[in-house]
């Protein structure tokens, strides 16, 4: 299963693939506009819609960072990842094994989030991958089995890789898709918000604009006030990023 796709490989796909058009449409509008914005943003930026949420949105970034992390993990330890043995060498190599992925991830979110945020996403990643380590020391996942060291664990080691893999489980397909729904429909623009000069057959006025693109020394952006497609002059970024009320309080 952590070969060829566990549980989280399937959220996370269903995610990259709905999170982004649903973000779109509660906050620029549905069908018509949906097609404006990511025609505006071209197909190949639609990452930069879940990126963008990441980035504005501390828990939901630090939960992804903690599924990413056991996922790759899972993926690796099936592949022979995990070293063998049961000498200090082996335990110090499965130690730096288990550790290196979330330190990563840790460093990241502290870098966007700060640093308590950063230490939170390291420990609950390091948590939930040391069942997987477990399992595949012991010979209890995966197909080869390494009879020196496939002994049956003792019990209260059996019931905290039973307790990690419900826990890691809930945090897969409950919460992250919560929080990934949530953070769609929370009203917040997912990337700059910009007030600029927009002419059109109107005349000139500014208006504010969900930045799309770069174009010379103007922004192709999402048009707050006449909905739709905008290309804007003279803009300055705005620290707001509220563009509607979030779907509970609508």
């Amino acid at each position: 299963m952590d070969r060829k796709g566990g549980p989280g490989h399937t959220v996370l796909l269903a995610l990259v693939l709905a999170v982004p058009v649903v973000k779109v449409a509660y906050t620029a509008g549905e069908g018509g506009a949906v097609r404006e914005v990511f025609s505006g943003m071209e197909l190949s930026n639609w990452p930069d819609v879940l990126v963008g949420m990441v980035l504005t949105n501390a828990l939901f970034g630090a939960v992804l960072g903690v599924v990413l992390s056991r996922v790759l993990f899972a993926a690796c330890a099936a592949r022979g990842a995990v070293p063998g043995g049961t000498g200090p060498a082996a335990s110090a190599r499965r130690l730096a094994l288990s550790l290196v992925n979330p330190l990563a991830v840790g460093a990241i979110i502290a870098c966007l989030f700060g640093p308590w945020w950063g230490l939170g996403t390291f420990l609950v990643a390091v948590a939930l991958r040391q069942g997987i380590v477990v399992e595949y020391r012991t010979g209890r996942r995966g197909h080869h089995h390494r009879h020196a060291e496939a002994a049956r664990p003792g019990p209260w080691v059996r019931r905290w890789v039973a307790a990690e893999q419900w826990a890691a489980l809930a945090l897969t397909v409950v919460v992250l898709p919560v929080l990934a729904f949530a953070a769609a429909v929370d009203g917040r623009a997912w990337t700059t918000v910009v007030r600029c000069e927009v002419t059109d057959v109107a005349g000139t006025r500014t208006d504010r604009l969900i930045e799309l693109g770069r174009k010379g020394n103007g922004v192709v952006g999402w048009n707050l006030a006449s909905h739709q497609v905008s290309n804007g002059t003279g803009c300055e970024k705005t620290e707001e990023l509220v563009v509607r009320d979030p779907l509970w309080r609508s």
